[in-house]
């Protein structure tokens, strides 16, 4: 079963589509028409299942060194390694929120702290 196409996601307060540009046996992405955010969900199955989420975003700007515009990229993803017996969906998502809970917490002051190189 396959994601809502398109996927949308907002940056900076500006929404980005992302229509479906990819299918794979067991994952698709989603790329925005410039070709510079794309989302991969995919998943990989046997004695343990795991699930990746990923957004790889990239820009156009000048390069400090020689001036001239250069692409760079980053990404952010979400692994869900879990047993393929043992653990209920709602367990494995309950653990999830609590992750998402913890990262988001004091507006956000554990992702700063970990951009920061904090550990």
């Amino acid at each position: 079963m396959a994601l809502t196409d398109p996927q949308s996601i907002t940056i900076s307060g500006t929404p980005i589509s992302l229509p479906r540009t990819s299918v794979r046996v067991n994952g698709s992405t989603y790329t925005s028409s410039d070709g510079l955010v794309a989302l991969r969900v995919d998943h990989t199955y046997g004695r343990r299942n795991r699930r990746v989420a990923r957004i790889d975003h990239s820009k156009i700007a000048a390069d400090p060194f020689t001036g001239s515009n250069v692409k760079y990229s980053m990404s952010w993803y979400v692994v869900e390694d879990a047993p393929t017996v043992g653990y209920t969906i709602a367990e494995r998502k309950a653990v999830y929120d609590g992750f998402k809970a913890m990262l988001a917490a004091s507006t956000d002051a554990l992702i700063t702290k970990l951009e920061g190189g904090e550990s």
